[in-house]
């Protein structure tokens, strides 16, 4: 960075000296000189652009230029060292296949040379600096200035410039010559001098100003020319003053000449690696400095701790080039470094060396060689891994002897809330092939007795899994197509979809098979970064208007499904002809049901615990255990009746499983759950009842005493939960062949033809996704009070609303006003929808009917339904008005669509109306 903002600065001054601010931020002209077009191509492309983009200069004029000026090898040539080795060009010198944010990567990880920053700054003045301490052993010449303080007998002050015979001279004392002697000779040489020809005096001498230099520096530096400089300048002040090295100049051999002749030679690496500056001799006028271009390069990368590109003064070691990159890092794995060279027929080949050895450290480099040290592997070494409900997870140091007990000696400070103490396995390595094991042990068993066999001896590479009591919930919310969804269902959905891939990414990143486990939620060491990344996780979430938190309990991160998921992965990669799958399944009255790892020497009473135990519905007298067996070369299934009781009373003579055995654990016959029924409105003692099996609804009403003086038993409402997915799916049919035939009407539409009214017709597309399933049954309350033939058995879930008497008639559908009316006798449906208005026009007068109180609908049979002898019309019935189907197009399930709607908000009304 610091070499760019100089290079930056230096060229910006250079194009504002020849050209005026208007020319430069409209187009640079074409004659540009050849000293700025090389300081230009000195910049790296990122650098031009950026460059280009704050003067408002047009890049593509500056690089037709240069390509004018240099032909397109040197151009390349030039290039490649701002990218990877390989990198091709375009004829403007721009990378190929390479996007910006690319380029940017690029630029920041790349290999730079080394050392040339240290030196890049570009001259602001020309003036030589005097705010330098003087050294006692400086030599005085022509043109210092020396200043001279006189007090005692006699005070004065003089100072006196030492003239080109190398003389002072004082007014009233005479000469001195002092050319020649070191500033410490000179201060003694004058207080000598002139106490001796004025008594009673003592005298002050200091440098006032320093004498300037003119030296040259030349060759491959940033700005070659002559400098005036001070008189204590070194080399190293010279290059600084020309701006630094160019990148193709030397930094081991800076050489400074004196009369033609060669006087010293710099090599800036000691400066820079060993902080020696014996060799930074001080500049005589007329000095030339000269840097030659750079040699042999080598580059070095990985796991040192100075990545970069170094020059080599003649032959160098691997180990002296260690040195200059600072040393190996501990993560380093010098056994297995690379190095790619060129052989002799200067093709490039790889040399893998390893530099744990002394004598492959001695060994020469060759030019061009690029080493790149390997890092050591993330695996650990005589460790073991915690995962799972515990506080502090990861990898834990191992010790012979140690035992589960060490790691976990206390429940309480070690385990989570929900850490399940009955089941926890160790997946343990069997070979080098990295097949695993599962040994299983309870926590609670190993802790109360430590010389339990739960308490398990650990062996090196040992992962433990503790799990929670907290499993994941994998029913589905809703299957309605997502193409029928609103934005707000399909908001919804996709939560559910980024959540579900969010938990797995988080998970495989921690857990994965060379993964390290860290904590999830603690902001501290590693976790740090995996917290960060759930944060951002989130906060994506939030961006797509999802309002999710997650926390540990609710999502269950540590349930058996998740962490066993690589677990039963990995078994089923290595089962082969000779290795059975170590895999059992559990099914029935149990927690937990699932596939399970088959652990060492494990019994029924083992996989039971692993599924977190039986349920209260467990039948103990029998379970049944199918086998899979291989006899006469042909495969089988033998089933095997198991008595639970015996088996859970002595463990050690339980029944011991083998591969692909699934366990199948019957519940108690004629067990159920509590069954509530709900009754609500004008019952005598309404409220939610626990139902026998095999109860009937007249039972039910019985006894909550009957229903009061003022229920109207013809405007019941019953419902049951099985009726709503029912009505689900016919939601989900009829939207569907509703969308369909939208279509369909649209593609053969003809031209003239009636238009689709489609916002209509996505209103009501939108109206049936939102319309909640009621699972309405129809039920006559005035017959199963009168007898048992039309009684019905209760399930779970069922609930009956008896609304009060009511006196009023309600009007739907194609009406202008939709309204309820008191009834009166003798008035027809077809007064009623006078009453509201009158029918739409686009209303089906021919397919009018009603919805009786109980929910029941009545469809006329003839023609004279509306006169006042029909008696159809009861109070609490629902007049319907349907929409014409030709009306829109004779899309034929517009009648069906409307009727579930009206006949949803129905029921709703009479539910609200309690």
């Amino acid at each position: 960075m610091t070499t760019f903002l100089h290079k930056s600065t230096l060229l910006l001054l250079v194009f504002l000296s020849c050209f005026s601010f208007v020319a430069f931020s409209a187009q640079l002209p074409s004659n540009i000189s050849p000293q700025q077009l090389e300081q230009f191509k000195k910049l790296s492309p990122a650098q031009q652009k950026s460059l280009a983009s704050s003067m408002g200069v047009d890049l593509s004029t500056i690089q037709s230029q240069v390509k004018k000026n240099n032909t397109n090898e040197d151009e390349t040539k030039n290039l490649q060292q701002y990218y990877p080795r390989g990198t091709q060009f375009d004829e403007m010198g721009n990378p190929i296949g390479l996007s910006e944010e690319e380029l940017a990567e690029e630029d920041e990880d790349e290999l730079k040379p080394f050392g040339y920053d240290v030196f890049a700054n570009a001259p602001l003045t020309f003036a030589p600096s005097i705010d330098i301490a003087i050294p006692d052993d400086y030599t005085i010449g022509s043109g210092d200035v020396l200043s001279v303080q006189m007090f005692g007998k006699e005070n004065n002050e003089y100072e006196l410039i030492v003239s080109r015979e190398g003389k002072v001279t004082f007014p009233e004392l005479g000469a001195f010559k002092v050319a020649g002697m070191t500033f410490e000779e000179v201060k003694k040489y004058l207080k000598n001098e002139i106490q001796n020809k004025v008594l009673g005096v003592d005298i002050v001498l200091t440098l006032a100003e320093l004498r300037s230099i003119r030296v040259f520096v030349l060759g491959e530096a940033f700005k070659p020319g002559n400098y005036l400089l001070s008189s204590l300048s070194s080399i190293t002040h010279a290059i600084f003053s020309a701006g630094g090295i160019s990148d193709i100049g030397s930094l081991r051999n800076v050489q400074l000449k004196r009369a033609g002749k060669l006087v010293s030679s710099l090599d800036l690496y000691d400066l820079l690696i060993n902080g020696d500056s014996s060799s930074d001799v001080l500049l005589k006028s007329g000095d030339v400095i000269f840097i030659p271009p750079v040699g042999s390069r080598i580059s070095i990368d990985g796991e040192v701790k100075r990545p970069a590109i170094y020059e080599l003064k003649k032959e160098e070691s691997f180990n002296s080039i260690l040195k200059m990159a600072g040393g190996m890092l501990p993560s380093a794995y010098p056994s297995s470094t690379i190095v790619e060279r060129y052989n002799n027929r200067n093709l490039r080949s790889v040399v893998n060396i390893d530099l744990s050895i002394a004598e492959n450290l001695a060994k020469k480099a060759r030019a061009g060689d690029y080493i790149r040290v390997m890092a050591t592997s993330s695996n650990f070494e005589d460790s073991v891994s915690i995962i799972g409900a515990v506080s502090r997870p990861g990898n834990y140091q191992w010790e012979p002897d140690q035992k589960v007990s060490d790691l976990l000696p206390n429940i309480s400070s070690y385990l989570l809330e929900n850490a399940d103490l009955t089941y926890s396995i160790i997946v343990r390595q069997m070979n080098h092939s990295r097949d695993i094991e599962i040994i299983q042990f309870s926590i609670a068993d190993a802790l109360s007795d430590k010389n339990a066999i739960d308490n398990v001896s650990l062996k090196p590479l040992d992962k433990i899994l503790v799990f929670s009591n907290v499993e994941r919930n994998s029913q589905e919310l809703t299957n309605l197509d997502e193409f029928l969804l609103t934005e707000t269902e399909l908001l919804e959905k996709e939560k559910e979809v980024l959540i579900k891939s969010y938990e797995d990414n988080l998970f495989w990143e921690q857990y994965g098979e060379n993964a390290e486990p860290v904590n999830p939620f603690k902001e501290e060491d590693k976790a740090e970064e995996t917290f960060n990344a759930t944060k951002k996780s989130l906060r994506d979430l939030k961006e797509k208007n999802i309002e999710q938190e997650l926390k540990p309990n609710e999502i269950s991160f540590f349930s058996r499904q998740r962490l066993l998921a690589p677990v039963i992965k990995q078994l089923k990669r290595q089962a082969s002809l000779n290795q059975p799958l170590k895999l059992v399944v559990i099914d029935g009255a149990v927690k937990y049901p699932g596939t399970y790892p088959l652990a060492n020497n494990a019994s029924v009473v083992d996989l039971i615990k692993a599924a977190g135990g039986l349920l209260e519905s467990a039948f103990l007298q029998k379970a049944e255990l199918s086998r899979f067996e291989v006899n006469n070369k042909a495969a089988n299934k033998t089933l095997v009746n198991l008595n639970l009781a015996d088996a859970l009373a002595s463990s050690e003579t339980s029944f011991r499983l083998k591969s692909k055995d699934r366990l199948n654990i019957n519940h108690i016959p004629a067990w159920q759950k509590d069954q509530t029924v709900e009754l609500l409105g004008e019952f005598k003692f309404p409220g939610r009842y626990t139902v026998r099996r095999g109860e009937t609804l007249a039972q039910l009403i019985e006894r909550a005493g009957g229903f009061t003086e003022y229920a109207d038993i013809q405007s019941s409402l019953f419902t049951r939960e099985k009726l709503k997915q029912v009505e689900l799916q016919n939601l989900i049919d009829v939207s569907q062949n509703l969308r369909n035939e939208i279509a369909s009407k649209s593609l053969s539409q003809r031209e003239g033809s009636q238009i689709l009214d489609y916002e209509q017709a996505n209103l009501l597309l939108a109206d049936l996704t939102k319309v909640e399933p009621v699972g309405r049954l129809v039920v006559d309350i005035e017959k199963i009070n009168d007898g048992r033939s039309f009684d019905i058995l209760l399930e779970d879930g069922d609930a009956l609303y008896v609304s009060p008497k009511q006196n009023t008639i309600n009007v739907v559908g194609q009406v202008q006003i939709a309204s309820s009316h008191l009834f009166e006798k003798g008035l027809t449906a077809f007064d009623y929808i006078k009453l509201s208005g009158g029918a739409k026009k686009q209303a089906d007068e021919d397919r009018i009917y009603i919805i009786k109180a109980n929910g029941a609908v009545e469809i006329p049979n003839n023609d004279n339904w509306f006169t006042a002898n029909s008696g159809q019309l009861q109070p609490g019935d629902t007049v319907v008005v349907p929409l014409d189907s030709y009306f829109m197009d004779d899309l034929t399930l517009w009648q069906t669509a409307t009727q579930i709607l009206y006949q949803a908000s129905v029921a709703v009304a009479a539910i609200a109306r309690l």
